[in-house]
């Protein structure tokens, strides 16, 4: 076995992992022996939801929906938090802004293939440790209203010295939009007022992440 395996998320997925991720999804359909529903219907999931990461990151009524049996819909479900946990420990594991690639595997593994758009708001102690990880709204396919009194009234509420704001487009495009960038510049604002940092916006696609600050627009 080779001690090191690379993952260059830039080029198609080889055939040889396409048909890994087939075998993988196949393996929990079959597993409640269903004659009916295994490697064929393993295909049919991963054509319709756009690859296994649809599929996993799918919600149970969307699955419920696909026609997967409720056991199965709930093997999918715990087998994606647990691998959700395993991410976040990392992302928590030390302050924020020097392990930032684990921050951002954690939020690609949890909104990438994301249905709806969400905003979610990474509360920080004054070490930059990660407090909590708030979903601040819901919304459609490519709105998620935000507002701007609760987000910081929630800062206060938790004592944090500073704020990372996220979102995702499920578009899969994660490039800022003009009113992304004004409800951040209204955040930040009222922020400052009461001496408290924002020190990024991360937005998450399938096609990668966008930071506000590595773009200058914080």
């Amino acid at each position: 076995m080779s001690p090191l395996a690379v993952i260059d998320c830039s080029t198609p997925v080889p055939s040889s992992e396409a048909a890994a991720d087939l075998d993988l999804l196949a393996a929990f359909l079959e597993d409640r022996a269903l004659p009916d529903f295994g490697r064929a219907a393993a295909a049919a999931l991963i054509n319709a939801f756009g690859g296994l990461a649809g599929v996993a990151a799918a919600d149970a009524a969307a699955l419920a929906r696909a026609g997967v049996p409720s056991g199965t819909v709930a093997d999918l479900v715990r087998a994606r938090a647990l691998a959700l946990v395993m991410v976040r420990v990392e992302a928590c594991r030390r302050p924020v802004l020097s392990s930032w690639k684990a921050l951002t595997a954690y939020l690609r593994a949890d909104l990438a293939h994301a249905p709806r758009e969400q905003f979610r708001t990474l509360y920080l102690d004054k070490r930059n440790i990660l407090m909590r990880d708030e979903h601040r709204a819901d919304g459609t396919i490519d709105h998620a209203p935000v507002y701007v009194r609760e987000v910081v009234r929630r800062a206060l509420e938790l004592s944090a010295s500073a704020m990372i704001l996220v979102h995702n487009h499920p578009s899969g495009d994660p490039t800022p939009s003009r009113a992304d960038i004004d409800m951040t510049r209204r955040i930040v604002d009222a922020a400052r007022v009461f001496d408290i940092q924002v020190h990024d916006h991360v937005i998450v696609g399938r096609e990668g992440t966008k930071s506000f600050r590595a773009l200058g627009l914080i």
